[in-house]
């Protein structure tokens, strides 16, 4: 292999994970190349562009805090960003720091072998093109892999089939077709009330009713963008320490749901609900640990859609009941249940009658045929996992990484996995990932991870590795934490229970953003405790 394909660090991904690892490791002097498969930089944000794609979290939060002229210069046009905006921004960055010259575009990799006589990875694209590597870091986003569901006849279907997690770049017009929507997650919660204002007819296929709030989206006034711009610093500093990584519009109130008057339930609920946001879901301190606190809650949301919807049969269908409101991810809307409203709009109950086969001109369910010009896939994502196992991973003694987490995903914070040296994940399994502002963990998770390497460097340490009593105290905790609260009661994708065959257990860390951040500080401080250095003596490389 040619010197020229030799660097200190392959990333793959170039969404925001990977272009702040990439300008972090280069301006600690790594050499550092970045593949990513998309024909431009965004990961997620350039995938996800069904009609209505928005982020959950508001734009002035999830943004970088790395850059103070960035983040003051920066304007974003609405309180909740959408997916164009974000992609923007992303672009702007590249440009801003001359990323580009170091990312491969169009380009995915497909192995990554561990070499343990020489201590590097050999890291293969489609392409052809071998690059080795000290570090590999996978960079590849939480919900990245779009689930296809094995419906019989859907390559039978002579119109528009479409999948929400890799939506056409070009604009697709829903003008007077007859359209299907199948789901109603996240992605169908944010798309149905667009389409449904384009299509002719619009028919939702739903197994199981989501919950979601509204998100009270409007324009960025001044005086807000100045509320966060003039006190950046202190609110930063206090949404690395917070619980989700964000700050709430409305305070919590830090005593039990239950411990007040249904009066009082009533003001706090309605107050949430009309600020909008994540804020509902905090209101008490048990919402998510005590079924009947939750339940105050969640009887409140239900009265919510039956006050909304019109059609009784229709609002008591789009009101959950088999698992606790939050346990599977919280969704924002705007005017989703009103949507239902619209004389254009049919909601099809599949829970108690599957689809049977999708034809060549429709689907048939239910003892019912219809018609369709085009089908919107709303059927998620792989989550968590889905990406890097697609990717042909080994590590020592050729293990694969599939065959590591055949029973579930196993690691040390998140960060790293027995067996496999001097392999990163960036808000891998085990860590506050997707139950957190996303942006404040991948801004910890490259920095503990650039810090390491640096340490490494600095010690002549040569590979870091976790401890097998390590990673099996860590995901015990991981799992002891989640079996805590309510979470488990839900078959949602933290669980993997959208993918058949997938192991059941609940993946990200739900322990809070500020207590991990001070468990990953507390672990380089004491030299990386629970790690195995080899290169040069462990004490030596403990962090000053």
């Amino acid at each position: 292999m040619s010197e020229q394909n030799k660097v200190d660090a392959v990333i793959v991904g170039a969404g925001f994970s990977g272009l702040y690892l990439l300008h972090l490791l280069r301006k600690n002097g790594f050499s550092t190349r970045v593949f990513e498969r998309g024909d431009d930089v965004g990961g997620t944000w350039y995938w996800n562009r069904y009609p209505g794609a928005r982020c959950d979290v508001e734009s002035m939060q999830y943004s970088y805090s790395f850059d103070e002229e960035l983040q003051q210069e920066w304007r974003w046009p609405e309180k909740y960003s959408s997916q164009p905006e974000i992609l923007a921004y992303l672009q702007h960055v590249a440009e801003r720091f001359d990323l580009r010259k170091d990312i491969t575009l169009e380009t995915s990799v497909t192995s990554a072998h561990f070499d343990e006589t020489a201590k590097r990875w050999t890291v293969e694209t489609d392409s052809g093109e071998q690059v080795s590597a000290q570090f590999f870091i996978m960079a590849t986003g939480c919900i990245s892999t779009a689930n296809m569901p094995d419906i019989p006849g859907i390559d039978d279907f002579t119109g528009n089939i479409y999948h929400t997690g890799n939506w056409p770049h070009e604009k697709v017009d829903f003008t007077g077709q007859k359209v299907a929507v199948i789901g109603t997650g996240s992605s169908a919660i944010q798309s149905i009330p667009v389409i449904a204002a384009e299509a002719a007819h619009l028919t939702v296929f739903q197994r199981t009713p989501h919950w979601t709030v509204p998100a009270r989206n409007v324009p960025m006034t001044d005086e807000y963008e100045r509320s966060w711009k003039d006190e950046y610093a202190e609110k930063r500093a206090n949404m690395r320490t917070s619980m989700s990584g964000s700050l709430r519009a409305v305070a919590p109130i830090d005593v039990s749901a239950l411990d007040v008057t249904e009066e009082e339930r009533e003001e706090a609920y309605r107050e949430r609900w009309a600020a909008g946001g994540m804020t509902l879901l905090r209101s008490y301190n048990d919402l998510l640990t005590s079924e009947a606190a939750n339940e105050t809650a969640a009887s409140w949301v239900r009265q919510r859609i039956k006050s909304t919807v019109k059609d009784p049969k229709t609002a008591e269908l789009l009101a959950p009941k088999t698992y606790p409101l939050g346990t599977k991810r919280l969704c924002l809307d705007t005017d989703y249940y009103e949507t239902y409203n619209r004389d254009n709009v049919e909601l099809v109950d599949i829970a108690s009658a599957p689809i049977d086969r999708i034809t060549a001109t429709g689907l048939e369910t239910g003892g019912r045929s219809f018609t369709f010009d085009s089908i919107v896939l709303a059927t998620g994502f792989d989550a968590m996992t889905g990406t890097l196992l697609r990717v042909d991973i080994q590590g020592r003694g050729a293990l694969t990484l599939k065959d590591k987490w055949q029973a579930g995903p196993r690691t040390y914070l998140g960060l790293m996995t027995e067996g496999f040296p001097n392999l990163f994940t960036i808000t891998g399994p085990g860590s506050p990932s997707v139950k957190s502002n996303m942006l404040t963990s991948i801004e910890q998770h490259v920095e503990w991870v650039t810090d390491a390497l640096v340490n490494l460097r600095d010690n002549s340490v040569v590979t870091i590795e976790p401890e097998r009593q390590a990673e099996d105290a860590w995901t015990d905790h991981v799992q002891e934490v989640a079996n805590q609260t309510l979470f488990p009661k839900a078959n949602s994708w933290y669980m993997g229970a959208n993918i058949p065959g997938k192991p059941r257990l609940f993946m990200p860390y739900i322990g809070g953003v500020g207590a991990y951040r001070e468990k990953c500080d507390a672990v380089a401080a004491a030299g990386y405790e629970g790690f195995s250095l080899e290169g040069s003596d462990k004490g030596a490389a403990a962090a000053e």
